[in-house]
């Protein structure tokens, strides 16, 4: 598992993960995606717009490993404002190439591409 050296591990001031330490000894935990409701709590809100301005800081619009990024945070955003760099793609692969929908992540969570 390829570990992202440098990316924040988590929201600073909550338990809102953002990587993994280790891999899951019982087997990778697939992505999956997850629907955003409008009336979501802020602080899930919040946590959403750090990660995707954490993976345009890392990654840009280029391709990347999931590695040890969360799967949960990943749901979130996947098939959305994060897709597949391959196809087929394995949801269960911590291998798996990822690539930021820069346009969508954009019109999503404007304040996470602000300076």
């Amino acid at each position: 598992m390829l570990k992202h050296r440098g990316f924040p591990g988590r929201l600073p001031g909550t338990d809102f993960q953002f990587t993994i330490r280790r891999p899951n000894p019982k087997g990778v935990t697939p992505i999956t995606r997850r629907e955003r409701r409008p009336d979501r709590r802020a602080p899930d809100r919040r946590a959403d717009t750090a990660f995707v301005k954490a993976l345009w800081e890392a990654f840009g619009e280029h391709p990347f490993e999931r590695g040890n990024l969360d799967a949960g945070r990943l749901s979130w955003l996947f098939g959305r404002e994060v897709l597949p760099a391959t196809d087929p793609f394995d949801p269960a692969d911590y291998e798996a190439l990822l690539v930021l929908d820069v346009a969508a992540a954009r019109a999503a969570f404007p304040e996470a591409f602000e300076d």
